[in-house]
């Protein structure tokens, strides 16, 4: 005769609420450990921060991120295509007024034998903001 022993299943917990938790715990401790060596006006600001991220954390941790649809990531997504694409371009324009100003007597080619990690740097960041960007112009609509 065999006995089977049934095991109660663990309560599967949201990953954003794991976040909360363990981060509230190494938190409460640090700020324990490091609010009496402060000086008082310090201590205060530390506590009141950790308050102000105990409600973030708990307001993020109410969101359920099975709820989120591509829908609602369109926005952050060409948003993030945009701001990579546009950082690439920035840093490409402020390279080359840097050769300019500082080192008019190199010729392009001396520039970009110089400078090489630097141009592929920030053309990278451009071309990868760019996929983000066709990627998302090309991605079919759930409107249809």
């Amino acid at each position: 005769m065999s006995d089977r022993v049934e095991f109660a299943e663990p309560l599967a917990r949201k990953p954003l609420e794991l976040l909360r938790d363990t981060e509230r715990s190494l938190r409460v401790k640090t700020v324990s450990a490091i609010a009496p060596l402060l000086p008082s006006e310090m201590a205060m600001n530390l506590g009141e921060a950790s308050q102000v991220a105990d409600e973030s954390l708990d307001r993020l941790a109410e969101i359920d991120i099975d709820d989120i649809t591509d829908d609602d990531l369109r926005p952050a997504r060409i948003l993030m295509g945009l701001t990579f694409t546009g950082f690439g371009g920035l840093t490409m324009i402020f390279l080359l007024f840097y050769l300019c100003t500082l080192h008019p007597e190199l010729t392009p080619t001396a520039q970009i034998q110089h400078y090489w990690y630097q141009y592929v740097w920030f053309v990278s960041m451009g071309v990868a903001g760019l996929a983000v960007l066709a990627r998302e112009a090309m991605r079919p609509t759930d409107e249809d």
